[in-house]
C-alpha cells in the first residue's frame, strides 16, 4: 500500500463548540491533558489503579507482560478473575439486586425488565445447566440470537461458566453462520425460532438447522420459542425455558476463575478477502478497558439510561451494551427492530418514554434520520439527553452537526474511533473537552496513537497517513483465533506498532480527523483521495442524504471518481442535478475531487454495523469477484 488519501483540502475545521457549563460538573475527568500526560509516563501504574477498585480471586503479578518480538501482550499477569463477578456479584453485594439492568424492546413495542438480581438468577441457572451438559472451561459456545434478553444472558453465563461465546449476527444467512462454526468448533448452539423485523417473522431456527448440519463437533441446541411455546423441537434440541424451570432451585453458581490468557470471546470480522477473522479477547484487560472508557467516555453516573442503538452480535454491542455498561452498574435499553418501524420516530419515542440520558448512534442512522427529516426527532420530549455518541465510521460535519441541532443544540458528540481488534475506544472525545465537528479528537488515556507514513514516522499536520498504536492498551485482542501468523500481521504491516487498516489526518491543533481504510482510497492523476473527504462534500450538497464513492481504472488518469447518490426524500430531481452536484464537489474540494460519474440509486450496500461496503460498489461496478459478503445488510 501507498500513503493514503493525500489531498487537495483537508476535512472540515470549524471553531470547536465548548462544553456546557452544567456539565463541567458532573465529569468524572476535568482535566484531560494532566491525565492522559499521567498515563503515558506510566501506563502500568494508570491501568493497575483502575483494576483495583475489581474484585480478583486473585491479583496480578504484573500490570502488563509484553514480548515485543512476538507481540504477546500479558495483561494483568498472574492474575485469577471472572468479568461477570465485577458485572453482577459486585453490585449486588452493594445493595443493587433491584436495580434495573436491562429495558428489552421488541419489534412490536412490547417491554421486559430485567433488575440485576434477575440477571444473577437467571444466568445462574443457566450456568448450571451448561455444567449439566459437560461443557467445561474453554469450550465454544455460538449463540445466533436477536437482540434479547436471552442474548445477553447467554452470553453472560457462558463468561461466567468460563466458556468461550461466539455470538454470530442474527440477520446472517445460514452459509454466514456455518462458517463461523466451522472455524470455532463450537459444542453448544443457542438460538430461538424466529426473530422480527419491521413487523415481518424471520425464521431463525430453519437457519439454524440448515447451517449446523455439518458441524461435527456441535452436540446440543438450545431453543428460545418466542412465537410458539409449545414448538416441538428436533432430537439434540433443548428448550431454553425447560433448562431455567429445571435449574430454578438450583442456587448460586460460582464464576469460574481465568487467567489472563483464558479467551472471554470469539468475535467474526469479515476482510476484503479470505474467511472472516475470529477476533479473541480474553477476560481481565478487557473488562478494564471497556469499563474506564464507558465510564469517562459516556461520563457514566448511578441514573443514566444508557441507549446503544447496535446489536449485541457487533463489538459495539459486546463492549457498550453488554459488558461495559454493566460493569459500571448502568440500565441499558436493548431494542430489537429498525429505527424506522413503526414509523420514522421509533428512536426518538425510546429516548422520551424511557428517558434515556446517553444515545449512541452511528453516523449511518444519523444520515437517514436527516433524510427522514427533523419533524421527527421535534415531535419528541428529548431533554433527558445529556449526551450524545457515534461509532462506526467518520462522520461528516453536516451530520454531525444536525444530530446536535435536534437533540437541543447544547449537547456534545462523542466521536469514537475504535475496532473489533481494540476491544475498546481509542481516539475519541470525553465530555468536558472543546468539540470539532467531524474530528475523533484525541487518544484515551493510556493509549499512544499515531498518523504516520510506511516508514512509521509522524507526518506533519494536514498530511494523510497511516493510524497505528505504538504500545499495548488492556482490552486488545490476543490473537486471531487458529491463525496466530494472522494476528502478527497486525504488528509487521509496520514493524513494531499495531497497523490499525484506518487512515487520518491531525489538524495543527493535534485533533484526528479520521478518513476510512486504507483500501477506501483513490488515486486520481496522482493525487490521492480518500473516499470520506468526497463523500462528506457530496453530503454537504442540500440535495444529498448519502453517498458512496469509488475509483475506477481510467487510462489517462489512472483512476476516475464514481459516486453512489441517495436523495433526500424532499429533492427536486431536475436535469441538470448531477452537475450542480459535481460542482458543489469542485467548490468544496477541488477539480481534482470532482466524480466522473454520478449514479442516484436507493440503495447502498452496508454492514450491519452501518459501514458502507465500497469494495461490493467496485466489484459489482467493474464486474469482479466480491469476496466476503457475509456483513452485508441486504
Amino acid at each position: 500500500m501507498d500513503n493514503p488519501a493525500d489531498s487537495p483540502k483537508s476535512l472540515t475545521e470549524s471553531n470547536p463548540f465548548l462544553p456546557d457549563p452544567d456539565l463541567l460538573e458532573t465529569l468524572h475527568v476535568s482535566d484531560y491533558q494532566t491525565i492522559y500526560d499521567e498515563s503515558i509516563r506510566d501506563p502500568e501504574q494508570f491501568w493497575g489503579k483502575i483494576a483495583e477498585d475489581f474484585r480478583w480471586s486473585r491479583k496480578w503479578d504484573r500490570v502488563l507482560d509484553w514480548n515485543p518480538k512476538t507481540y504477546e501482550a500479558r495483561w494483568f499477569s498472574g492474575s485469577l478473575s471472572n468479568i461477570t463477578t465485577n458485572m453482577l456479584d459486585r453490585h449486588i453485594d452493594e445493595g443493587l439486586s433491584n436495580k434495573v439492568a436491562l429495558i428489552a424492546v421488541a419489534d412490536d413495542g412490547s417491554e421486559r425488565v430485567y433488575t440485576y438480581g434477575r440477571i444473577m438468577d437467571e444466568t445462574n441457572r443457566l450456568c448450571h445447566s451448561f455444567a449439566e451438559m459437560g461443557l467445561k472451561k474453554g469450550d465454544r459456545v455460538t449463540i445466533f440470537l436477536p437482540p434479547t434478553p436471552e442474548q445477553v444472558i447467554s452470553m453472560i453465563a457462558c463468561a461466567r461458566s468460563g466458556l468461550v461465546h461466539t455470538v454470530v449476527f442474527s440477520g446472517f444467512s445460514a452459509g454466514a453462520l456455518k462458517s463461523r462454526m466451522e472455524d470455532s468448533e463450537p459444542r453448544l448452539l443457542i438460538t430461538a425460532d424466529c426473530a422480527y423485523r419491521r413487523g415481518k417473522r424471520i425464521a431463525l431456527l430453519d437457519t439454524a438447522r440448515e447451517a449446523k448440519k455439518a458441524i461435527t463437533s456441535l452436540e446440543k441446541t438450545i431453543v428460545i420459542r418466542r412465537e410458539n411455546p409449545d414448538l416441538e423441537l428436533e432430537t439434540g434440541e433443548i428448550p431454553f425455558d425447560s433448562l431455567l424451570k429445571k435449574h430454578a432451585s438450583s442456587g448460586f453458581f460460582k464464576a469460574v476463575d481465568c487467567t489472563t490468557d483464558d479467551p472471554l470471546f470469539i468475535l467474526y470480522t469479515s476482510g476484503t478477502t479470505g474467511k472472516p477473522k475470529g477476533i479473541v479477547h480474553t477476560h481481565p484487560g478487557y473488562m478494564v478497558g471497556t469499563f474506564l472508557t464507558t465510564r469517562w467516555v459516556f461520563n457514566i453516573h448511578n441514573d443514566d439510561v444508557f441507549f446503544c442503538v447496535a446489536d449485541p452480535g457487533w463489538i459495539t454491542g459486546h463492549s457498550y451494551i453488554v459488558y461495559g455498561p454493566l460493569l459500571n452498574g448502568a440500565t441499558v435499553l436493548l431494542a430489537e427492530g429498525s429505527p424506522d418501524y413503526p414509523d420514522p420516530g421509533r428512536w426518538w419515542h425510546l429516548v422520551e418514554k424511557y428517558r434515556v440520558t446517553v444515545f449512541y448512534s452511528t453516523p449511518t442512522a444519523i444520515r437517514l434520520q436527516m433524510r427522514l427529516g427533523k419533524q421527527w426527532p421535534e415531535k419528541y420530549d428529548l431533554s433527558s439527553l445529556r449526551l450524545l455518541g457515534s461509532v462506526g465510521e467518520p462522520i461528516n460535519p453536516e451530520a454531525w452537526l444536525w444530530f446536535r441541532e435536534v437533540t437541543g443544540g447544547r449537547l456534545p458528540i462523542m466521536d469514537t474511533w475504535w475496532q473489533t481488534e481494540t476491544g475498546m475506544h481509542m481516539i475519541t472525545p470525553l465530555p468536558g473537552v472543546p468539540l470539532v465537528p467531524g474530528s475523533a479528537t484525541r487518544p484515551f488515556p493510556g493509549v499512544v496513537a499515531d498518523v504516520v507514513n510506511r516508514q512509521g514516522e509522524s507526518v506533519a499536520p494536514g498530511e494523510a497517513g497511516f493510524v497505528i498504536v505504538r504500545q499495548p492498551w488492556p482490552s486488545m485482542f490476543r490473537t486471531v483465533y487458529g491463525d496466530p501468523e494472522r494476528y502478527r500481521k497486525y504488528w509487521e504491516e509496520i514493524p513494531g506498532v499495531y497497523f490499525s487498516g484506518d487512515s487520518a489526518k491531525r489538524d495543527h491543533h493535534g485533533l484526528f480527523h479520521m478518513i476510512g481504510r486504507v483500501d477506501d482510497v483513490i488515486k486520481v492523476a496522482g493525487h490521492r483521495l480518500g473516499t470520506a473527504e468526497v463523500e462528506s462534500a457530496l453530503v454537504s450538497h442540500p440535495c444529498v442524504s448519502e453517498a458512496a464513492v469509488i475509483g475506477k481504472p481510467d487510462e489517462l488518469k489512472g483512476e476516475v471518481i464514481k459516486a453512489f447518490v441517495i436523495l433526500r426524500k424532499d429533492a427536486e430531481r431536475t436535469p441538470d442535478l448531477e452537475l450542480r452536484i459535481r460542482q458543489h464537489v469542485r467548490e468544496e474540494l477541488g477539480a481534482i475531487a470532482m466524480p466522473d460519474e454520478i449514479e442516484i440509486t436507493e440503495w447502498l450496500p452496508r454492514t450491519r454495523s452501518g459501514k458502507i461496503m465500497r469494495r461490493v460498489l467496485k466489484a459489482r461496478e467493474l464486474g469482479l469477484p466480491e469476496g466476503d459478503t457475509s456483513t452485508l445488510e441486504d
